[in-house]
């Protein structure tokens, strides 16, 4: 897309911030010359090469693009005047109207990436409310570097994807530290247990990267040729699995909401 101007990382001396300035860089979407990442306390060892500042006005006043990059708990000390300018916020639960408050812009838009962003491979949704159409473009290109993304069209969809894709590689996990420890019950050693179990993962998202199915074709695939796979699967359903998976992701959702509602 055409040049989107200076763009400053309020927070990008952490792990997120830093993530997303290296995708901006490597993707030659700015120069270092073109963007500005702040620190609250010191810069940090291992800094992307850009501007560098401990000054939040100072970095907002040569920005075009400002991306908010830090935790909702000291959004509340961000004292900044960002009217007229592009606000994009990564925080979970921080709602477009208190931003928008805040900040005093009414172009706003909120990301939700997730830790795989480190590795290029992080899925982040983004929710607009700006009356420049161009500013959906912006959002986009400047995620891309991190990953895949999709627009949504309705804010509470960013509230649920910060339980559903959020999680980033927890739930995931979550079903490999089960597998795992439900092989050394049967005697495989520990280590090999965790290798096995990671693997199982990793090459289930390749796979399924490099196929393109659906994961619901490629459960259906596995249910129909009827081998051992499929028992597992329909016994793992008849137990109340999609179940779980629904309780747990509702629940992060509430809990995601309450973030909103403070």
């Amino acid at each position: 897309m055409d040049h989107i101007g200076h763009v400053g990382i309020i927070g990008g001396a952490g792990w997120l911030g830093t993530a997303i300035a290296r995708a901006l860089l490597g993707s030659g979407i700015v120069t270092g010359h073109q963007l500005t990442c702040s620190y609250r306390s010191r810069k940090p060892d291992n800094a992307v090469e850009c501007i560098w500042t401990a000054d939040n006005r100072r970095l907002v006043e040569q920005s075009d693009v400002i991306i908010l990059s830090v935790r909702p708990g000291d959004w509340e000390e961000i004292e900044i005047n960002a009217a007229g300018k592009l606000v994009i916020s990564v925080m979970a639960g921080v709602t477009v109207e208190s931003i928008a408050r805040r900040t005093g812009s009414s172009r706003v838009a909120r990301a939700l990436p997730n830790a795989a962003a480190e590795i290029g491979y992080s899925y982040t949704p983004f929710f607009v409310a700006s009356s420049q159409p161009r500013d959906g473009d912006v959002v986009s290109a400047i995620f891309r570097g991190c990953g895949v993304v999709d627009a949504v069209n309705s804010e509470e969809h960013i509230d649920y994807f910060t339980a559903m894709s959020g999680s980033g590689a927890a739930f995931p996990a979550l079903l490999a530290s089960a597998m795992m420890n439900d092989a050394i019950k049967h005697g495989v050693p520990s280590e090999i247990a965790r290798r096995a179990a990671q693997q199982v993962i990793v090459g289930a998202g390749r796979l399924q990267e490099w196929n393109g199915a659906s994961p619901c074709e490629t459960v259906r695939s596995f249910v129909e040729y009827n081998g051992t796979t499929a028992a597992g699967i329909i016994t793992m359903r008849e137990n109340g699995f999609d179940t779980v998976i629904e309780a747990g992701l509702e629940a992060a959702f509430q809990k995601a909401r309450a973030l909103s509602d403070t």
